[in-house]
């Protein structure tokens, strides 16, 4: 990794300083605890909510050490609250592309991160309209599994249940065909609302097309339908079978949704979920929604 001694490295620490100073405890989850001498978050807080090392942080915020990543500055610009221009600025200051939208780096929509922020026992994440995630809380890491490492194309959960047969492994076999349709239809309804010069939805598409039979046979239904309620049964790999309402909150553009999960009346979800919790991540080991 490069060094980061520029000026512009300087510029990007008293970037990070001005954000964090900005910040309450309470905007981001955090207590606000005893003996606060500083209004804002403290540094190790920032490092806490970004999946960074206190140590690595503190030389970001002095303007040293190793170039920051691009999922670094994505992880960053969710923890201090960032506008989509001041997530562009990070990046330029970093000496980093600014990616595309879409992606697993792309901007979260700052109410949709509030309100995942505060639904802390509650399975919640932010997607894109075409199913890659943007950021999960713990309980949907539990739930769902990690969705932090995946990129490309099989940053879309869309791509992989139509590529990869493991990730329908967390679906019941018996509900794999109307999953299908459904994620189908939600994608054409997703392409058709954006822009026609738009490239994203159209490869990746394309992509499935050449890939799955199914997907080509279902595409050519020409069936079209948003998901905006579900009721799904989720195979969890420690806890079996549990069945929830899936809910979601779309952006003003459509491009992102924000899901969460609740347990399905006249089930034993509920103690399920709240078993989940106790559990954690540690037994989770299988693909995502």
């Amino acid at each position: 990794m490069p060094g980061m001694g520029s000026a512009k490295y300087t510029e990007l620490g008293a970037f990070l300083r001005s954000r964090r100073a900005r910040i309450r405890p309470a905007d981001v989850g955090l207590a606000h605890g005893p003996r606060r001498r500083v209004p804002g978050l403290r540094r190790e807080e920032v490092a806490q909510l970004a999946g960074a090392s206190a140590d690595y942080y503190n030389e970001l915020e002095r303007g040293a050490g190793s170039q920051p990543s691009e999922q670094m500055i994505a992880a960053l610009a969710r923890a201090l609250r960032l506008t989509a221009d001041e997530r562009d600025y990070l990046y330029r200051l970093a000496g980093r592309p600014v990616p595309v939208h879409g992606g697993p780096a792309s901007h979260v929509h700052p109410g949709m991160l509030d309100l995942l922020t505060r639904l802390p026992s509650t399975p919640a994440q932010v997607i894109t309209d075409l199913h890659v995630t943007l950021v999960q809380n713990r309980p949907a890491v539990a739930l769902l599994g990690d969705h932090s490492g995946l990129r490309g194309a099989r940053a879309s959960f869309v791509h992989r249940w139509f590529t990869e047969p493991e990730a329908r492994q967390l679906y019941p076999e018996a509900d794999h065909p109307a999953q299908s349709r459904a994620f189908v239809a939600d994608l054409r309804a997703a392409a058709a609302r954006r822009d026609a010069k738009d490239t994203e939805a159209r490869s990746m598409i394309s992509s499935l097309l050449a890939a799955s039979p199914e997907f080509a046979a279902l595409w050519a239904d020409h069936d079209v339908a948003f998901r905006r309620d579900d009721r799904k049964r989720l195979v969890h790999p420690a806890l079996g079978l549990i069945e929830v309402n899936c809910l979601n909150l779309f952006s003003e553009d459509g491009r992102q949704r924000l899901l969460w999960f609740t347990p399905a009346a006249g089930t034993d979800s509920a103690g399920l979920l709240d078993l989940l919790a106790v559990l954690g991540t540690q037994e989770v080991t299988g693909p995502a929604r």
